[in-house]
C-alpha cells in the first residue's frame, strides 16, 4: 500500500470528524429529576419567578438563558427548555425540569430518569 495514499486519507478522516464535532456545544448524559409544586411562585437563582407550566430547568454551571434538548432515554420523547435555575443539588442528577418539561417526556411517574441533554445552538 502506498504510505503517500494512506496519510493523506488520515488526514481526510481527521479534517472531516474535526468539523462534523462542534466544539463548545455541550452534551451529558446522566440522570433527571423535576421541581415538586412547592417551588411554584418562587424565585429562581436568576431572578425569574419558577413557574412549573414553563418549559425551564435547573443546572450546575450552563450560563442562565442556555437553551437545551433534553431527552427521556427510556421512551426517545424529547422537550425543548432553557435554564433558568441553578441545582440539581442531588449527587448523581445532572438536570431538574420544571413540571411542564417531565410531563412533556412522561417522567412523572417515575420522577426520576435517565436522559440525554444537549444545547441548542
Amino acid at each position: 500500500m502506498n504510505l503517500k495514499w494512506v496519510s493523506c486519507s488520515i488526514a481526510i478522516i481527521c479534517c472531516c470528524c474535526a468539523s462534523a464535532a462542534r466544539p463548545g456545544v455541550y452534551i451529558a448524559y446522566g440522570t433527571a429529576s423535576y421541581y415538586s409544586d412547592v417551588f411554584h411562585g418562587r424565585e429562581t437563582a436568576s431572578g425569574e419567578t419558577y413557574d412549573k407550566w414553563a418549559f425551564t430547568c435547573a443546572h450546575r454551571h450552563l450560563p442562565f438563558g442556555t437553551k437545551l434538548v433534553v431527552t427521556n432515554l427510556v421512551n426517545k420523547k424529547s422537550v425543548f427548555v432553557r435554564v433558568n435555575d441553578r441545582g440539581p443539588f442531588v449527587k448523581g442528577r445532572i438536570i431538574d425540569l420544571s413540571y411542564a418539561a417531565a410531563k412533556k417526556i412522561d417522567m412523572i411517574a417515575a420522577g426520576v430518569v435517565k436522559v440525554k441533554v444537549e444545547e441548542v445552538r
